[in-house]
């Protein structure tokens, strides 16, 4: 068996990926999935669809973990950065877990579903890596702790028209979800779907700076949701625009902007780091950094010139000296520059501090600038 042989048996697939194909779709290997990069269209065109109307992704690569039972709620706090200590049901939060030396160990969102029910979605290329550190830091709590990626599905409905979407193409209720918010739903045929519990999720996040929408449930019902809304006419997203719009709204990606060197301090995330819970993994080494001030700090950039910075370009200062590295950039679909995000020594982090980009053998002068080149519109 040939090389590339072995590594496309070690590829997964998701639930959707025989429709991905159907539709034409470029795939790439991306988290340990064949996913699609984009369809027949373009990457711009998706991106124009997500921005002005509505668009439909995959991504039910990314990993599920429940947390139930006494302590549930105790072990979340633990290896979480945010509080959720008096969050109500059906509320989500956004924040990390984090290594005792402030590195990232991944950034999720958590779901609560009960008083004792938490439910945690995590990055699909840290799946395996995630499950292990939860495991190892369950010792003492008193709680079911489940690896569920492999039994999710998950669709992404994002857009302007996506509620409307939502309810008039699958006839899912959701106009009285507000952001960061979510509601079980009965699976339909749970018998044939397996459905745990006969239930399914709708949450309203989206990683695109619009509106929208998740659905997550086993795969049959997945399929059953995506059918519909491609035979309704929804454009078909890939990876490819996914990665455009969040990094457009200053949307981190674990690896680029996040990884076990970059800490929620360094990215600008502190505002997820609550240092006023009584403990958390990592609480003592990020106090410490935001007190004394991170040796390096996550900024936007913007070039004054239509060339690209990619990333692991180097960041120069004025004097030719090497300051940071550009985590994420593109030339924005939406504003028509040439932008970037970048790790930098925080004496260059201020804003309209002039920096250079080295781009193969040219140097590109440019500014730092906010982190957010496009207004988002998501529901509050």
């Amino acid at each position: 068996m040939s090389i590339k042989q072995e590594l496309e048996l070690k590829t997964k697939r998701t639930c959707l990926y025989d429709r991905h194909v159907k539709l034409g779709a470029t795939i790439v290997e991306f988290g340990g999935f064949d996913m699609p990069l984009l369809y027949q269209s373009s990457i711009q065109q998706e991106h124009k669809a997500v921005r002005e109307h509505v668009g439909l992704f995959d991504v039910s690569h990314m990993g599920e973990v429940t947390v139930k039972g006494k302590d549930a709620e105790r072990y979340v706090q633990h290896i979480f950065t945010n509080d959720v200590s008096g969050m109500p049901t059906g509320k989500i939060l956004y924040g990390m877990m984090c290594y005792d030396d402030g590195g990232t160990v991944d950034d999720l969102l958590v779901y609560k579903l009960g008083e004792q029910d938490f439910f945690l979605v995590i990055n699909a290329a840290n799946i395996d890596k995630d499950w292990a550190w939860m495991q190892e830091h369950a010792e003492g709590f008193d709680i079911d702790l489940q690896n569920r990626s492999d039994y999710y599905g998950q669709i992404a409905v994002q857009g302007p028209e996506s509620e409307d979407v939502m309810e008039r193409v699958l006839g899912l209720t959701c106009s009285e979800l507000v952001f960061y918010t979510c509601k079980v739903i009965p699976t339909p045929n749970p018998s044939r779907t397996g459905g745990v519990g006969g239930g399914s999720l709708i949450s309203r996040t989206g990683y695109t700076g619009e509106d929208g929408f998740e659905v997550y449930g086993p795969h049959d019902f997945i399929r059953d949701c995506w059918d519909k809304l491609i035979a309704a006419g929804v454009q078909a997203c890939g990876l490819g625009c996914r990665d455009t719009l969040r990094f457009e709204v200053g949307l981190p990606l674990y690896g680029d902007e996040l990884s076990e060197t970059i800490t929620p301090i360094m990215a600008g995330l502190g505002m997820f780091v609550k240092l006023d819970k009584a403990e958390f993994i990592g609480k003592e080494a990020l106090a410490r950094q935001k007190a004394e001030g991170p040796a390096k700090k996550l900024v936007g950039i913007e070039l004054f010139d239509k060339a690209i910075p990619r990333h692991g370009y180097t960041v120069l200062n004025m004097a030719g000296e090497p300051i940071g590295e550009v985590t994420t950039g593109y030339h924005t679909l939406s504003s028509d520059k040439s932008v970037c995000m970048a790790l930098v020594d925080a004496a260059y982090a201020q804003l309209d501090t002039d920096v250079q980009i080295q781009i193969r053998k040219k140097v590109f002068p440019g500014k730092v600038v906010k982190k957010q080149f496009y207004n988002k519109s998501y529901k509050k």
